[in-house]
């Protein structure tokens, strides 16, 4: 898609530290700076979220962030990772095109990347009844 970041990272146009690559997918370093080892996964194609992905390339994400966070885990030193998404724009997604943060974590690292619920103010049977499929 025309003018988006991340699609001119997964075509060369701009520059990005290729962590993995496939015909698929890509995963690249976040130049945020916000955490030691952050890493983006993302479709080649442009998707906007989960929300209008197709399998195909959702399982190849998922493939992708299965094989980045195993190299982590197994050959970098980190113990664990955090895989963070937002859908949609009330969600926080703030750039258009479908990317899972891989946020690598070791103990003691002072990472707190759970967010911070108010608490749930509807009643769980009726919330059930609605979202059940």
């Amino acid at each position: 898609m025309e003018g988006c970041i991340f699609c001119k990272i997964a075509s060369g146009e701009v520059q990005g530290l290729r962590v993995f690559e496939d015909e698929q997918t890509l995963a690249f370093m976040d130049i945020a700076k916000d955490v030691d080892g952050h890493i983006l996964v993302i479709p080649k194609k442009h998707v906007k979220s989960i929300l209008d992905c197709d399998s195909e390339t959702l399982f190849a994400v998922a493939h992708t962030m299965k094989t980045v966070s195993n190299h982590l885990t197994e050959n970098c030193g980190y113990e664990g990772v955090n895989l963070l998404n937002a859908s949609g724009e009330r969600a926080g997604q703030s750039v258009q095109h479908l990317h899972i943060h891989i946020i690598p974590r070791k103990r003691g690292d002072g990472i707190d990347a759970w967010p911070k619920f108010n608490g749930a103010k509807e009643d769980l049977k009726e919330i059930y009844a609605r979202v059940k499929l």
